[in-house]
């Protein structure tokens, strides 16, 4: 496998990251209107895929609290406990999508960023996210304070590093 540089940090990544957004089948559909996808798969049968990624030397991993609402992410961090060492693998997650129905369960405020990143290291099982990814722009929510909870009161202390799509209000 080929290792390169993630972008202006010294993280070394795969060439190939394995997105897990497949992961995660969902039981119902917990509230009207939530998304959902028929071609998700199950624990049992998306294990053998993230393995078989560890088995070729793949270690970087992509999931969102938003896929099948936190499943992705609870399936991946199991699967890291039982096939590989945390500290050799990075993990990619996202935040933004709507996971509750109520008027905070979704968006890029400080409490929501605050909230999301707290229960996305449960999920996975871990101490810190190598990389806490803006998964689209929030429109509602001024850019500095997303800004600011990224990097004073999350990244700190739970976060490797941080990323913002390429997008801007005019071109998301």
């Amino acid at each position: 496998m080929d290792y390169v540089r993630l972008g202006n940090t010294g993280m070394q990544v795969s060439r190939i990251c394995l997105g897990c957004m497949s992961y995660g089948k969902s039981k119902a559909t917990p509230w009207p209107g939530m998304i959902t996808w028929t071609w998700t798969l199950s624990e049992e049968e998306g294990r053998p895929y993230i393995k078989r990624a560890l088995d070729l030397g793949i270690n970087f991993f992509d999931t969102a609290n938003v896929y099948s609402i936190g499943d992705s992410e609870e399936i991946l961090g199991r699967a890291v406990r039982d096939f590989a060492r945390r500290d050799e693998l990075v993990l990619a997650t996202k935040v933004n999508g709507q996971v509750r129905p109520d008027p905070n369960g979704r968006g890029l405020s400080r409490k929501a960023i605050l909230c999301e990143v707290d229960k996305s290291l449960q999920r996975l099982g871990t101490d810190y996210i190598d990389l806490y990814i803006i998964h689209r722009f929030d429109y509602e929510t001024p850019l500095e304070e997303t800004l600011e909870a990224l990097t004073t009161s999350c990244a700190p202390a739970k976060c490797a590093t941080s990323a913002l799509p390429p997008c801007t209000p005019g071109n998301s």
